[in-house]
């Protein structure tokens, strides 16, 4: 659900609906509602908008989200009723999560949401959101930040890359790889993170050909693949789809399947799992590769971005 404060940037808004829009297309569903404290919202663009006053039922499942406004000083803009910060701060409190874009950070601090919290938004008011909310840390240069169900991001074109964060954190990689592909987007997570997932990582290319590839064995990299089968599905030669392949990504189909592997391997073996089990979770028959794998394919770096 969105709730918008008068002046809303339509990016802001237009991003986040986009890609929760789109995932819905493809499966997951999302009910977008639009809400407000009047009927009728002006927007930074001159683009009067629709909005209704009730706001519907919401789970813990939910997720509120605060688009950013042309906002000079915060002080002086977005102002919110008591009434609709309120419902804000009752959502996270019963277990949902709320997130910003831009200056929508103002709203979830004017709702007690930021204390204690980390937090972002766009550099033009990031000191001011500072000094207004002092017991809050505000981290500077990052496209979006979460911190206990609250998640700000950066503004205008950032509001993308925290819903594409949402969506994968909600229905796996693949699938914001794909939303973002459908939406001819480049795929990115937490622009303060050093790694992020290689599904994401390596998809800032538009070679339909490979990401059709991509899809597959993101969504089969435990399976034995051929090159056969990989070029089945592009429509092209086993040579040809080597080749696309290490063009768009600078590597090849193996190489990139051994790197999903070895990546999800990490991540049990981090949530306790034995490197033998990882080995035999993630498709390798016994550990061996996956030891002579690690530390070597994980730092692979994508030369493309």
């Amino acid at each position: 659900m969105f709730v918008l404060a008068p002046r809303v940037h339509l990016l802001d808004l237009a991003g986040p609906a986009q890609v929760f829009g789109t995932a819905t297309d493809q499966g997951h569903r999302y009910d977008l509602a639009y809400v407000a404290d009047t009927p009728q919202v002006s927007s930074a663009q001159g683009l009067n908008l629709q909005a209704t006053l009730d706001w519907p039922p919401l789970t813990r499942d939910d997720l509120v989200v605060v688009p950013g406004w042309r906002a000079p000083t915060l002080a002086r803009s977005g102002r919110f009723g008591r009434p609709t910060l309120s419902r804000i701060a009752a959502h996270h409190a019963a277990g949902g999560m709320v997130a910003s874009v831009c200056a929508g950070a103002d709203a979830l601090g004017r709702a007690g949401l930021l204390d204690g919290r980390r937090c972002t938004t766009h550099h033009d008011v990031q000191d001011e959101l500072a000094r207004r909310y002092p017991r809050a840390q505000v981290v500077r240069d990052v496209l979006y930040v979460e911190d206990g169900r609250v998640v700000t991001s950066a503004g205008i074109a950032s509001g993308i890359d925290l819903a594409l964060h949402l969506v994968a954190v909600r229905h796996g990689p693949a699938t914001a790889a794909r939303v973002a592909r459908q939406m001819v987007v480049y795929a990115r997570r937490n622009g303060e993170a050093q790694q992020a997932s290689a599904m994401l990582r390596h998809r800032g290319h538009l070679s339909d050909a490979v990401h059709r590839v991509q899809d597959r064995i993101d969504a089969q990299f435990t399976e034995t693949l051929t090159l056969a089968d990989l070029a089945a599905t592009a429509g092209v030669s086993e040579r040809t789809v080597t080749r696309l392949f290490t063009a768009a990504i600078g590597q090849t189909p193996l190489r990139y399947q051994q790197l999903l592997r070895v990546e999800r391997a990490e991540h049990l073996i981090s949530q306790g799992a034995t490197v033998e089990a990882a080995a035999r979770a993630v498709g390798f028959s016994d550990a061996r590769m996956l030891r002579r794998l690690r530390g070597r394919v994980t730092v692979v770096p994508d030369l493309r971005q």
